[in-house]
């Protein structure tokens, strides 16, 4: 198992000042049918770890298929609920921390994402990290996870490339520490719940059916 006991050593140190695309690169490079196990890609980051495992479990949204919201929903939920019991570094049970997604799958996100990342280094920076580490606000980001990790499993039309967009805000407010993008993904989030999930119902409808299942 991924362990949850916060412990920081040398490899977190190397990383720390290193941006999500430099992440990414290093990842890419290597055969593209290896696999990378989500215990790998979470290794030596410390408290960012929740912003690589989210930045992970969001891949399968972006893939043309049908079940691609059914995969990346469950796990955004997972993640969600972890922060909002205040865990500092995610746990994975193991049949989980032994899968990940294959290097040609991060090869093909890279050659994409590349070219807007390094737009983004320019904007995306530590700071507010007040809004990363108290307590009430990692609770915050944890509902908001938790919420539109649901949404994200209903199958409503053309969303599923809508809340990858926000939940990759949420994964490099996480990876970056920048407090301020984490603030703009808590209102855009909230907006998305209200939106897609109150108004059209299915938020709440999903809500009654798994209260129901478990009554």
């Amino acid at each position: 198992m991924v362990d949850p006991h916060d412990t920081q050593g040398d490899d977190e140190a190397h990383v720390r000042e290193r941006g999500i695309r430099a992440i990414l690169d290093d990842l890419a490079v290597g055969d593209p049918n290896d696999l990378l196990s989500l215990r790998d890609l979470l290794s030596g980051l410390g408290r960012r770890a929740f912003g690589m495992l989210l930045f992970a479990c969001v891949l399968p949204a972006f893939i043309p298929i049908p079940i691609g919201g059914a995969i990346s929903g469950p796990l955004t939920i997972l993640i969600g609920l972890q922060l909002c019991i205040g865990m500092r570094k995610p746990w994975l049970p193991e049949f989980l921390a032994k899968r990940g997604p294959h290097r040609h799958a991060l090869q093909k996100f890279d050659a994409k994402m590349s070219p807007w990342l390094a737009k983004l280094e320019h904007l995306i920076k530590p700071r507010m990290p007040q809004i990363l580490d108290l307590r009430i606000a990692s609770a915050v980001t944890g509902v908001l996870l938790v919420l539109l990790g649901i949404l994200l499993s209903l199958p409503i039309p053309l969303t599923n490339y809508l809340f990858g967009v926000l939940l990759l805000a949420y994964a490099l407010a996480l990876l970056e520490r920048d407090g301020a993008l984490m603030l703009a993904a808590w209102i855009a989030g909230a907006i998305a719940v209200v939106v897609f999930g109150v108004l059209s119902g299915a938020l709440v409808a999903q809500a009654t059916k798994w209260i129901d299942y478990l009554i």
